[in-house]
């Protein structure tokens, strides 16, 4: 390995559920090891871009009912391809140069399981959104 890979590696977080078996599928398995731990990482950064995005957008985020910011999340990611786009390079830009290589092989499919996780994981963290909230992540 090189130096990069090394600290790349070194600061992810270990998720104990996350597991890899064999019978496991590439897309399943590239889940769990790599997608899962960079998520983590990288999740105080999503959550700040996110903000970010809701301030862009003159803040109408916040006048939405519940179900309406769940709906926001979903459509501003899948939609807008600019925000996909940067919310996709901040987790690639975290990868190894042998996870960029395997992701290189099924990049269609491994995007579509990654944007699923990023929205599922702001979804969960709905209420970091609310505009009297300052996080300290």
């Amino acid at each position: 390995m090189n130096y990069r890979t090394d600290c790349l590696l070194e600061i992810r977080p270990v998720i104990p559920n996350a597991v890899v078996t064999d019978n496991m599928s590439m897309g399943e398995k590239f889940q769990n090891k790599t997608l899962r731990p960079i998520l983590k990482l990288q999740n105080a950064l999503l959550v700040m871009v996110f903000k970010n995005y809701i301030t862009k957008h003159k803040n109408g985020f916040y006048e939405l009912s519940l179900e309406e910011r769940l709906s926001f999340v979903e459509n501003s990611i899948q939609k807008d391809i600019k925000f996909r786009n940067s919310l996709k390079g901040i987790i690639i830009g975290q990868y190894t140069e042998e996870e960029y290589q395997l992701y290189t092989q099924n990049s269609s499919a491994l995007n579509k399981r990654m944007m699923q996780m990023v929205i599922g994981r702001l979804k969960d963290q709905i209420l970091l959104f609310e505009d009297n909230i300052v996080a300290s992540l």
